[in-house]
């Protein structure tokens, strides 16, 4: 299964902010959207990530004044990317060994979705569960 796959299913709609935007309102966007991550564009150009764990860390060390601050100051900048011809195995081996939970997906330099782990994960169980089933249906033939 490829990530173009997912993307097909799932629908590539991400939401993004600005590196100005700050913590507070982000945590806001988080929260009514629905969603654990969001990925910040300076003009159309990926330039972090910011995650839950991203503003509860800023908080955790900076206390509520992290609020009122820019989500560039802690975003992770240095973002990894999934490119759609990746496979599923291939991303939740590097989603496990960085410890990381969302990627964007970027082809051509520009973005086209993101996923998830749990994407990931839901996408794996259905293969396995498909493969099961055709296996228990070749038994039964037999």
């Amino acid at each position: 299964m490829l990530v173009s796959q997912i993307l097909r299913t799932k629908g590539d709609t991400v939401f993004t902010i600005t590196p100005g935007e700050v913590v507070g309102a982000v945590a806001e966007l988080l929260h009514s959207r629905k969603v654990g991550a969001l990925v910040v564009l300076d003009a159309e150009q990926v330039v972090g990530i910011v995650s839950e764990r991203d503003i509860v860390r800023a908080v955790a060390r900076e206390g509520p004044e992290a609020l009122k601050r820019p989500v560039s100051d802690f975003m992770t900048a240095n973002v990894l990317f999934a490119e759609p011809g990746e496979t599923i195995d291939s991303l939740l081996t590097r989603m496990t060994d960085r410890r990381i939970r969302h990627l964007p997906v970027c082809k051509s330099n520009r973005l086209v979705g993101i996923v998830s782990i749990g994407d990931l994960v839901k996408w794996k169980i259905s293969e396995v569960e498909a493969e099961a089933d055709g296996l228990k249906a070749y038994i039964a033939a037999s």
